[in-house]
């Protein structure tokens, strides 16, 4: 996806997450990632400890890499958390090359369950 197109995207998405989850201000990345992470986990809505709110963003982002093949889902354990396994090492990246793939990523997995 060009970056004219990622923009689009990730605008939109901003936008429609704001609106839904948020209290007049705009979403950012972590908070988007967080939106994924307790969906895979699928618990619903519950207060989060600090430890498990680390681990949900995890989850979040091993999810989004998947598709990338950075990680690979290896299945739940006994409390249905997701785990996933390294499968391929990320490349060096620089801060905005990271923010970039990140945000592709996010935009990739919210297309990808029609939310966008």
């Amino acid at each position: 996806m060009n970056t004219d197109e990622l923009r689009l995207k990730w605008n939109e998405l901003v936008k429609k997450l704001s609106a839904q989850f948020s209290d007049g201000e705009d979403i950012d990345l972590d908070g988007m990632l967080f939106l994924i992470g307790v969906q895979e986990l699928g618990l619903g809505h519950k207060k989060f400890k600090k430890d498990e709110k680390v681990n949900i963003m995890h989850i979040a982002i091993c999810r989004v890499l998947s598709k990338y093949g950075y990680y690979k889902f290896i299945g739940q354990d006994r409390d249905g958390w997701p785990h996933y396994e390294n499968v391929e090492k990320l490349p060096p990246l620089k801060t905005g090359q990271q923010a970039l793939l990140m945000r592709e990523a996010v935009v990739a997995y919210f297309e990808e369950i029609e939310f966008i």
